[in-house]
């Protein structure tokens, strides 16, 4: 199906990741993990606001108390609303110098997950952390490369989670409480059509998946694994969607341009920027941490 993709924001981010729409302020938030940065982008007036950090940002969610708390090289923190670290929650698990946080959101219960990526990347030397409301950091899964595409159903069965460049989206049962079980693999890709990156979950059940490489998203079906609808960009490395708008019916998009050469750029000079599609179903509320 053809679809209108709108060029909402020439952010020209090194590194665009983690959109996420605050209902509460009707805004789009998001990083700049290489800036590195966060942002908060207003549609309607076009305003941004740019917040400078002194560490890679992987990802963030929005508090219940208003602020943010935010996955930083050093460790998890909480941010006041102007993107400033106020308390360290917990360090890095992993070896900061050469594993930084990456993907990561609001779970329904009001935990937070952030996921690692290893750099070297020679092993599978990420891993997949919850903090919970108490301020307390457990590593929840290991072996994996870089952490992306982590989502959860709306009826809260099911937590969506993928490995970027091994190619694999997995998920895992939740019990009442949040609880995973074991992950098992939901679906493995052909990096022909793009690496599962960031990730959402529509008011369906369908997740979106940003196709890194593949210069598309895909809407794939929560029963067979398969892909039922694509919307291509005029980008090639799209990075994580994000439902947004006042029904919560546009889907924005953001994109790299790390490590793209000049050649690349010049075919695609709007990489880095942010897009918005709009669809004919809702995605969820983000919940808010606490």
């Amino acid at each position: 199906m053809s679809r209108e993709v709108k060029h909402v924001l020439a952010l020209q981010g090194e590194l665009a990741e983690c959109p996420l729409w605050s209902v509460r302020e009707q805004v789009l938030w998001c990083v700049d993990i290489l800036a590195p940065a966060i942002h908060r982008f207003d549609p309607d007036s076009g305003k941004l606001e740019t917040f400078h950090l002194d560490e890679h940002v992987g990802c963030i969610g929005l508090r219940k108390q208003g602020g943010l708390i935010a996955a930083l090289r050093s460790g998890v923190w909480l941010l006041d609303e102007q993107g400033r670290p106020e308390v360290k929650v917990a360090d890095n698990p992993g070896v900061a110098e050469v594993s930084r946080f990456n993907d990561g959101r609001v779970d329904p219960w009001g935990n937070f997950w952030c996921g690692s990526l290893w750099e070297p990347q020679d092993k599978n030397g990420g891993v997949l952390c919850r903090v919970t409301p108490q301020l307390k950091l457990k590593v929840m899964a290991r072996d994996i490369k870089i952490s992306n595409g982590l989502a959860f159903s709306p009826d809260h069965r099911w937590m969506y989670h993928s490995d970027t460049p091994n190619q694999v989206l997995y998920r895992y049962p939740l019990d009442a409480q949040g609880e995973p079980g074991s992950r098992e693999v939901f679906k493995h890709f052909d990096a022909k059509g793009g690496l599962p990156d960031g990730a959402a979950v529509d008011s369906e059940g369908f997740y979106w998946s940003a196709q890194f490489d593949g210069g598309r998203v895909v809407r794939i079906d929560p029963n067979t694994a398969e892909i039922v609808d694509e919307i291509l960009l005029p980008v090639q490395w799209p990075t994580m969607v994000a439902f947004g708008g006042p029904e919560l019916k546009t889907l924005y998009i953001t994109s790299s341009r790390e490590h793209r050469t000049a050649e690349e750029l010049a075919r695609y000079p709007l990489s880095g920027d942010i897009f918005a599609v709009e669809l004919d179903v809702a995605g969820i509320a983000e919940p808010l941490f606490g």
